[in-house]
């Protein structure tokens, strides 16, 4: 039996975290075939756990460490 992926759809505002109902960074496609959002904070604390149980890890945390908009002028 041959099990094929389709590529995960990037996460969106109203993915919420599974845990706590943050907004979801990571999904995660459990080898049962269900998927679980988590937050950032929720990803980094169970990663250990996640990665015996995973098949995929879509992780896109990195959008937060994005350089902020910068204020125009009078908005400051």
């Amino acid at each position: 039996m041959t099990t094929v992926l389709t590529p995960a759809s990037p996460l969106t505002a109203a993915d919420r975290c599974d845990r706590c109902g943050a907004q979801a960074y990571l999904r995660v496609v459990l080898s049962s075939g269900g998927e679980l959002l988590f937050c950032a904070h929720h990803g980094r604390k169970f990663e250990p756990e996640l990665k015996k149980i995973a098949v995929e890890i879509h992780d896109e945390s990195d959008r937060l460490s994005g350089t902020p908009a910068v204020a125009e002028e009078g908005e400051r």
